[in-house]
């Protein structure tokens, strides 16, 4: 059995290069640069950042700086950015063409952001975030490119 990836403080990594959806791709392979795991981004840079991937069709990139941001967030808004990241594994899943991961995720994704829509954290149109994902959920494939009607995170 071949001993898993894992990085210099020992947790498990996927060492593989990846492609613009986060799909594997064989060891030596060319693949999409990564964004680095584990940096605290300020919540404005984070969304730069996050939106930046999400225009240029790599949503699963999005989800990792996403992901990072909620797991630094403060507890009042972890949900939030636990939101945004599942939104972008969602609309990742829809682009790979799995329909229920991505109908799961956004619907997830949508609950764990509504709450803000109120307050909407840091300019973050949760309103409309949420409209989207739940559209999309409806109809993940539709004949259309999904990562290509992503919303703006800000509104």
């Amino acid at each position: 059995m071949q001993e898993r990836d894992r990085d210099t403080e020992g947790r498990a990594r996927n060492a593989r290069p990846r492609d613009a959806l986060g799909r594997p791709l064989p060891h030596g392979a060319v693949g999409e640069d990564r964004a680095p795991e584990g940096i605290v981004r300020e919540p404005e840079v984070a969304l730069a950042e996050a939106q930046a991937l999400l225009d240029a069709g790599r949503p699963f990139h999005a989800h990792e700086v996403l992901e990072d941001a909620w797991k630094s967030a403060p507890e009042d808004e972890r949900q939030l950015w636990r939101g945004l990241a599942q939104l972008a594994v969602g609309l990742t899943h829809a682009a790979r063409g799995n329909d229920p991961g991505a109908t799961t995720l956004l619907e997830r994704g949508a609950g764990n952001v509504a709450p803000y829509a109120e307050r909407r954290p840091h300019g973050v149109d949760v309103p409309g975030l949420v409209t989207w994902a739940r559209r999309l959920a409806a109809a993940p494939a539709g004949g259309r490119d999904p990562v290509a009607g992503a919303p703006r995170l800000r509104g």
